[in-house]
């Protein structure tokens, strides 16, 4: 079965936010809006968002580093938001295995968001309706677009490429050779649900550098050898031109 998914390479992410204000763009005014901001310029502001970067520092001083970390519903395979949901609102399809709500039935109980162990679904203060991400549903299968841009929009905004969008059940996708090859996880395996998103891991480049490396083999102000002095019988400079 099709799985289609994200996979984000948090070694890559530089924490932009690229990916969270091209997604309430697109979203805000597609099928899955409207995406409410109560507030957006006050003290407290608060609004509906399918995606978000959590930011923390990991380590001890001084050996820290920032890590960037976007999260957004991550699809499971067996989704424990599905069968909590009292009127079937909540559901994956099989065709693609996207999670999504159906708004018209959704009557903002918060029963899934309570259910998911991410905290991917947040509910919509102005039309109190459970919001979560769709991997742009309306976008991915619209033939008017060019096939290239037949992707997420956080997927085609991320100016670091973090972000990869294909079938991870597919062994010869793009999706599936990154987390082959990267090391990809999946977020809290020990829950069972399956995420199909995955992560692939941060890791330390080290680069040795030998003390010969530290001089240039074509450095201009080295001396290879010592010029000859002028005779103190010929002309200065000041003695053959006039000024």
């Amino acid at each position: 079965m099709t799985q289609l998914a994200l996979v984000i390479d948090l070694n890559v992410c530089v924490g932009c936010h690229a990916c969270v204000t091209s997604c309430k763009e697109w979203n805000t005014s597609g099928t899955a809006g409207y995406l409410s901001d109560m507030n957006p310029y006050g003290k407290d502001p608060t609004g509906t968002f399918f995606n978000r970067v959590q930011t923390f520092e990991v380590g001890e001083y001084p050996n820290t580093e920032t890590v960037h970390f976007p999260k957004s519903c991550l699809h499971c395979e067996d989704p424990p938001c599905v069968p909590v949901c009292p009127t079937g609102a909540s559901y994956k399809r099989e065709s693609d295995g996207i999670v999504l709500v159906d708004s018209e039935k959704c009557i903002g109980c918060s029963y899934c968001s309570w259910a998911c162990p991410y905290g991917a679904r947040e509910l919509d203060d102005h039309s109190r309706i459970m919001k979560k991400c769709t991997l742009c549903v309306d976008r991915i299968y619209d033939e008017s677009l060019p096939e290239k841009e037949r992707k997420p929009a956080c997927v085609l905004a991320c100016p670091a490429e973090a972000r990869l969008f294909g079938d991870v059940n597919d062994p010869d996708s793009e999706v599936s050779i990154a987390i082959r090859e990267s090391g990809g996880y999946q977020l809290m395996p020990e829950w069972g649900t399956k995420p199909a998103n995955h992560y692939l891991p941060r890791h330390k480049a080290k680069i040795a550098i030998h003390e010969d490396e530290l001089t240039r083999a074509d450095n201009p102000l080295s001396k290879e050898r010592q010029k000859p002095m002028p005779d103190s019988r010929d002309p200065t400079l000041d003695e053959t031109t006039s000024w």
